[in-house]
């Protein structure tokens, strides 16, 4: 399975929770790849304390492979190479966790022929090598979505299963925006449209995640004043019915992230010792990231709407 994960801006949580996202799905005992398709910035690398990559590979990565320089890309096996002591104690159950990095010092380059056929080959590959193949792509309309875009809606690729995930944060501004990503005139459903994928089919691969979203009935907002507890109400309401007006509502949405500290200024992988040992990350965040490998492979969570 082919998840594709987009934003519609930068600073939205995309790299962050999905590769705890992929961390979860190989704790589950999957077999999961990382390809790091955000060619401006690769630096999935960091997220996953591999310090050969933290952003990017000197040489022979993504970018590499698809613009034809080389054949074979750099995997970095995160169990194996992670320099953070926790990832390195693989439990018994987990599946493969590779990391595809970029190159270091790349950018954001088009989709000629050759690398469409290139990424094509790839997601092939590797397709038939994990269970899931995570694509970090660029943030807002980037080449790197036209790219899988392309590549997905080739008849070769049309058996390989795939999926949207679309982070935003929860504000106004981002719930706008990812909309208009999704649904504009020049956002994900019509271009994708236009690279041969059946317009049903695309809808029903695309679901929402939602990430800080900040609980107004959280126990740790329990000491918040409360005119500004009344605030904060008013204004999860008030989101809720701007996410449906601009087809982002429940029945679109995979999931969400709360609030956490550990997300916010560190931008890590959240184990279970940092939940259950430390106490460093919340309880409802190992949860959310749970639920979310979750419904990523419960088909009735991608049922047609």
């Amino acid at each position: 399975m082919l998840v594709f994960a987009t934003s519609d801006k930068g600073g939205t949580g995309r790299s962050v929770t999905g590769c705890n996202l992929a961390y979860r799905c190989a704790l589950l005992g999957m077999d999961v790849c990382y390809l790091d398709f955000d060619f401006g910035s690769p630096t999935a690398g960091a997220i996953f304390e591999v310090a050969s990559a933290p952003t990017g590979t000197s040489g022979g990565g993504l970018h590499s492979l698809l613009t034809g320089r080389v054949t074979d890309p750099v995997r970095l096996d995160v169990w194996a190479q992670s320099d953070r002591e926790v990832l390195r104690a693989r439990p018994l159950v987990a599946g493969e966790l590779v990391l595809f990095p970029g190159d270091r010092g790349g950018g954001e380059f088009s989709a000629s022929p050759e690398v469409i056929r290139q990424c094509a080959r790839l997601f092939v590959r590797l397709g038939e090598e994990f269970d899931i193949c995570f694509v970090d792509l660029s943030a807002g309309r980037s080449y790197a979505i036209d790219i899988a875009l392309e590549v997905t809606g080739w008849p070769e690729l049309r058996s390989v299963p795939f999926r949207w995930l679309v982070f935003h944060r929860w504000t106004r501004q981002h719930i706008v925006a990812a909309s208009e990503l999704v649904y504009g005139d020049h956002g994900l459903i019509k271009t994708g449209v236009a690279h041969g994928h059946a317009e049903d089919k695309l809808r029903d691969a695309v679901r929402f995640v939602r990430t800080a979203v900040l609980d107004p009935d959280s126990p740790t907002l329990a000491n918040m004043r409360p005119p500004q507890a009344a605030w904060l109400r008013q204004c999860h309401q008030d989101l809720q019915q701007l996410a449906a007006r601009n087809g982002l509502g429940r029945t679109v949405v995979l999931g969400e992230t709360p609030m956490d500290p550990v997300l916010q200024w560190r931008e890590q992988l959240i184990s279970d010792a940092d939940v259950f040992n430390s106490r460093i990350a919340n309880p409802e965040t190992k949860g959310a990231l749970d639920e979310l490998a979750r419904r990523l492979t419960d088909k009735t969570a991608w049922e047609g709407l």
